[in-house]
């Protein structure tokens, strides 16, 4: 049996776009990979809108803590997504590493993050699912 591929999504607080697209993976791949998130320098909790549009899909993340990204995170990742380009990480990934660009959402309300949310999506299936 081999193992599924782990995608590492990170961000600079880990409270919206990186929770996002670990949700957003695990919604739309099921058990084809797992999905972890972490940040730079994280907040104290996920950012409320990100957890409200998640809901939307049947999806509860409120209860996930943002984390600091780890050297072990990084060599564990067989995939890194990098939500911001040219974030500096505190080690070299093992894996592939992706740059995305995606606006911080941590002003938004939930109307202005579903087309966030939406894009992430559309990111996701079109360069993970289709490989």
């Amino acid at each position: 049996m081999t193992s599924v591929p782990t995608v590492l999504f990170i961000c600079q607080h880990n409270a919206g776009r990186s929770q996002l697209g670990a949700a957003l993976l695990e919604h739309l791949a099921g058990d084809r990979f797992t999905a972890t998130s972490a940040g730079l320098a994280p907040a104290d909790a996920v950012n409320p809108a990100v957890a409200a549009t998640v809901a939307e899909l049947d999806m509860d993340i409120t209860d996930r803590v943002p984390r600091a990204v780890t050297e072990a995170d990084l060599q564990d990742a067989d995939i890194v997504v990098l939500m911001k380009p040219g974030l500096e990480l505190p080690a070299t990934p093992r894996g592939k590493v992706l740059q995305w660009e995606f606006p911080n959402p941590e002003t938004w309300d939930a109307d202005a993050v579903r087309p966030l949310r939406d894009a992430v999506s559309a990111k996701i299936t079109e360069t993970l699912l289709t490989r």
